[in-house]
C-alpha cells in the first residue's frame, strides 16, 4: 500500500498506530486532519483517504456534515461494530447445536443437506430430500455441525478470519459472501456426491470467506504467506480425511473468490452494479445446478 502525503513514522522509528485501532501500524494518514488510519478506518476520497470524523463532519469541503457517510474498503457503511454478522452467525451455528443435542438426529435428518432419500428417524416411509422440493436444506445445513470438534474448529474460523473482512467489506456485503459461498458448496454437493449422503456444516461459507479474505490481504498487499498456508492446510484435511464433503469447501472456495474479487475491485462509478450483479450470477448458478440435479434425480 502506497503512503499518502503526510505518513511519517513515529518517535520509536515504527509506523503509528491508528487513531481508533492503536494496535494496528499504518503507514497512511487522514489527508484532513493527518491523523493515521488503517485500512478499516479509510475512507476513499479525491485525493487520498481520510479518517471517519472529517467526513462525517464535512471539514474543509463546504458540505453538510451528513454529506458523505463513511465506507469500507468496498463500499459498505462504516458500523460501530464491525463484527456484529459474525458474531450473530456464529451464535445461530451454536444455537442450532444446542438443538440438535436436545432433540437429536431426527432435527438434524429434517434439516441436513440431503439429495433424495428415505429418513427412518423422520417416521415417515418416502421420500425426504433436496431433490423433493426441500430447497431449504440447503441453507439449513449451514448451520448444523456433527460433533463439538466440527462446530468449535469452524466457530473459530470464522471468528478469526470473518471478522476481518466484515469489517472490510461491510456487513451486507459480508452476509452476501457468507450465505451465497454456503450455498455454491452445498449446490456443488448435491450435484457430486450421492444422493443419500447427509451433509451438513459451515464449512462451505467458511471456506468462501477464507477466498474473499485471500483477495483482501492481496489487494491490500499484505503478506499472503499465512493465508496461502492456512489454505493449504485446510484443502489438505478436505482431501485428506475420509467423512469431509469436498465438494461444500471447494464450491464455497471458489465462490468467495469470485464474489471477493468481484467486492473489492469493481470500479467506483459502477461498484453496486458489479457487486450485486456478481452476487446475482452467483445465486443463478446455485439455482440452474440445483435444477439439473433434480431433474437427473426425478
Amino acid at each position: 500500500m502506497e503512503q499518502a502525503p503526510g505518513s511519517r513514522p513515529d518517535a520509536r522509528g515504527g509506523l503509528p498506530g491508528c487513531y481508533r485501532h492503536p494496535n494496528r501500524e499504518t503507514g497512511v494518514r487522514c489527508t484532513r486532519c493527518e491523523r493515521p488510519i488503517c485500512p478499516e478506518c479509510m475512507v476513499s476520497a479525491s485525493v487520498g483517504f481520510q479518517c471517519p470524523e472529517c467526513v462525517r463532519s464535512g471539514s474543509g469541503t463546504g458540505h453538510a456534515p451528513d454529506a458523505s457517510t463513511p465506507r469500507t474498503i468496498a463500499g459498505g457503511t462504516v458500523a460501530a461494530d464491525p463484527r456484529l454478522v459474525t458474531k450473530v452467525l456464529i451464535g445461530l451455528c451454536l444455537a442450532a447445536y444446542l438443538v440438535q443435542q436436545v432433540v437429536g438426529d431426527s432435527f438434524t435428518d429434517r434439516f441436513q443437506l440431503i439429495g433424495r432419500a428415505i429418513m427412518p428417524t423422520l417416521g415417515t416411509d418416502h421420500l425426504e430430500g433436496v431433490a423433493e422440493g426441500q430447497w431449504y436444506r440447503l441453507l439449513t445445513s449451514m448451520f448444523l455441525h456433527l460433533g463439538y470438534l466440527h462446530v468449535l474448529s469452524n466457530m473459530l474460523s470464522l471468528w478469526w478470519v470473518g471478522g476481518p473482512l466484515e469489517a472490510a467489506l461491510g456487513r451486507v456485503r459480508y452476509l452476501a459472501v457468507y450465505l451465497l459461498s454456503g450455498l455454491a458448496g452445498g449446490a456443488l454437493t448435491y450435484v457430486l456426491a450421492a444422493p443419500n449422503q447427509g451433509s451438513v456444516g459451515a464449512s462451505g461459507a467458511i471456506f468462501g470467506v477464507f477466498g474473499a479474505f485471500a483477495v483482501l490481504v492481496r489487494r491490500q498487499r499484505y503478506d499472503m504467506r499465512p493465508v496461502i498456508a492456512l489454505l493449504v492446510i485446510n484443502l489438505i484435511i478436505t482431501f485428506g480425511w475420509s467423512g469431509i464433503a469436498w465438494q461444500a469447501h471447494v464450491g464455497g472456495l471458489v465462490a468467495g473468490v469470485l464474489i471477493g474479487y468481484g467486492m473489492l475491485n469493481a470500479p467506483r462509478g459502477r461498484r453496486a452494479l458489479v457487486q450485486y450483479g456478481l452476487c446475482g450470477v452467483v445465486l443463478a448458478a446455485v439455482v440452474v445446478m440445483t435444477l439439473l440435479r433434480t431433474a437427473q434425480l426425478t
